[in-house]
């Protein structure tokens, strides 16, 4: 059974399409036009423009080159490959289960020096103990009608978490308060993950700063999304993980993790915001 792209990434995709027709009727030239000077089938510049047909890295280039507008291929590029790497992931969940979805970020953990996290639903994945992770991932799985891998699935995420202890690499995590209470497991599981927390606390390599639910606010609560150094960013939402990678969608995050950032309790503040949470589990 085809898989088909979730509405968002489909919105994507339309948007891509809908900037490169801007830019062929920017240039004052019909589609059998561009056609001729890419090369191609002028069936191929419909599909493309009406985003039935995804464009190549190489398709961008020729239409902006045709058009006489080599400048905007830079950011179409970027903005078409987030649309199909977000399409892949998607796709890969529902094929493959969550352990394919864990291992395939391993390298670019490995590559990153600056990690930057936001989150305000459950705990960091970076954070989790093995039975969080393992009650977290099988609600997702269970939610998501995925194949049951959950095994692997956590053994994958702790293997690919030990970069959190290589020097050579810097963790700033910004947590929301509601985090420490969100119950997605037992009792017992919440008070060994929040000793956890503390513990992680304590690495020099990792800050971590905790948003008091009483600060006043200059930033919303949004949804979870990692900086990945100053080059990309993951951003989640109910039905995709979008890979960002515009030079201004990075920057637009960046900003939000700074202001995020300034209402952070941290120090001994932040741990009596663990401290809470613990003593309000009994």
């Amino acid at each position: 059974m085809p898989v088909h792209p979730s509405p968002a990434i489909q919105k994507a995709r339309e948007a891509v399409a809908g900037r490169l027709g801007e830019i062929r009727r920017d240039a004052g030239i019909s589609g059998r036009e561009l056609a001729v000077r890419c090369g191609w089938s002028e069936s191929k510049s419909s599909r493309i423009e009406n985003a039935r047909t995804p464009p190549s890295d190489a398709d961008i280039r020729a239409w902006c080159r045709a058009c006489d507008a080599d400048s905007e291929a830079p950011d179409l590029i970027a903005a078409n490959r987030q649309s199909a790497d977000a399409h892949v992931q998607w796709r890969q969940l529902q094929r493959s289960g969550l352990r394919k979805l864990q291992e395939s970020t391993g390298d670019l953990y490995r590559q990153t020096r600056m990690f930057r996290i936001y989150v305000s639903d459950v705990i960091p994945g970076f954070l989790q103990t093995p039975r969080y992770a393992a009650a977290l991932l099988s609600s997702i799985a269970d939610f998501r009608g995925t194949p049951n891998d959950v095994s692997d699935a956590v053994a994958a995420r702790m293997k690919r978490n030990a970069v959190l202890s290589h020097g050579a690499h810097r963790f700033s995590f910004v947590l929301e308060e509601s985090v420490l209470r969100y119950r997605v497991c037992s009792a017992e599981t919440m008070a060994a993950q929040l000793g956890h927390l503390l513990g992680v606390m304590d690495l020099p390599n990792v800050a971590v700063g905790i948003i008091p639910f009483a600060a006043q606010r200059t930033v919303w609560p949004m949804p979870t999304f990692t900086i990945f150094d100053d080059t990309r960013v993951h951003a989640d939402t109910l039905d995709t993980a979008s890979t960002l990678t515009e030079p201004s969608q990075v920057d637009l995050y960046a900003r939000a993790f700074d202001r995020l950032s300034q209402r952070a309790a941290r120090g001994a503040a932040a741990r009596s915001l663990v401290a809470g949470a613990l003593a309000y589990l009994g």
